[in-house]
């Protein structure tokens, strides 16, 4: 049966999409947009992790809400059965990024329970079920936004559904933070919001259009960008601002 996304489901994911337009963050996702994804498909706790399953370490987590410090003997029973745990392992062995996974693709509850990941790291931390969406990422590593439950019902068709319309958005303002972090400092998010309609093609007419703003209003904007890139037209503003892109 098709699942019907409510009005009430698209406001909610407007609201990321709204998040991750302006948002910032030193590093991962602003807590915004975990937050207003977390409305969108609620759940105990959201977590975004960069893993490199190879040399089996963590570069980062992010939680909502925070996590204290993991210990790491915590950190190796994660490891010891990160191989053979379906669901943690599938995108790196699948090599399938687009899917919504959730835990009951693979298992049952009760081949679940019986999981050596259930017994000594999901089960004593409450987790139940979980979804989870994959963003892109460089050469060995994984970078993940995972959604937990704890005792309730499972991650449902409209979770999945909602979570694969969002999924392209967020890998896209994950990428456009990391270009900011990594190559233009100090720019304000009404000027990204310029520079990223200039790259589209619009003329300083539509940008205006599109801001509501005046024309004059926009040249001053490109002025302001130039003098704070460092450069002379408009060419060269996105080049600088948008390089080759990052992971």
């Amino acid at each position: 049966m098709a699942e019907v996304v409510k009005d009430t489901d698209l406001r909610r994911l407007l609201s990321v999409l709204d998040a991750s337009r302006s948002a910032d963050a030193a590093e991962g996702l602003p807590a915004t947009i975990l937050e207003r994804a977390r409305d969108l498909v609620p759940c105990d706790s959201i977590s975004l992790v960069e893993l490199d399953p190879a040399r089996q370490s963590t570069s980062l987590c992010q939680s909502l809400p925070a996590l204290p410090e993991e210990d790491p003997e915590d950190d190796r029973r994660f490891w010891h059965h990160y191989w053979h745990c379906a669901p943690c392992c599938y995108p790196d062995r699948s090599g399938d990024l687009l899917s919504i996974t959730t835990i009951s693709d693979f298992y049952t509850r009760r081949q679940f329970h019986n999981t050596g990941m259930y017994a000594d790291y999901l089960g004593p931390g409450g987790v139940e079920a979980e979804v989870m969406v994959c963003l892109s990422a460089p050469p060995g590593c994984s970078r993940r936004l995972v959604f937990f439950r704890g005792h309730g019902p499972d991650f449902d068709g409209r979770d999945r559904l909602l979570l694969a319309l969002l999924r392209p958005h967020l890998n896209e303002a994950y990428q456009e933070l990391s270009r900011r972090r990594r190559a233009v400092p100090g720019l304000t998010s009404r000027q990204w919001e310029l520079l990223r309609l200039l790259a589209s093609g619009h003329s300083n007419a539509e940008i205006a259009r599109e801001l509501v703003v005046s024309t004059h209003t926009i040249r001053k904007h490109l002025e302001n960008i130039f003098a704070r890139l460092g450069v002379t037209s408009r060419t060269a503003a996105v080049a600088k601002a948008f390089p080759s892109p990052p992971y």
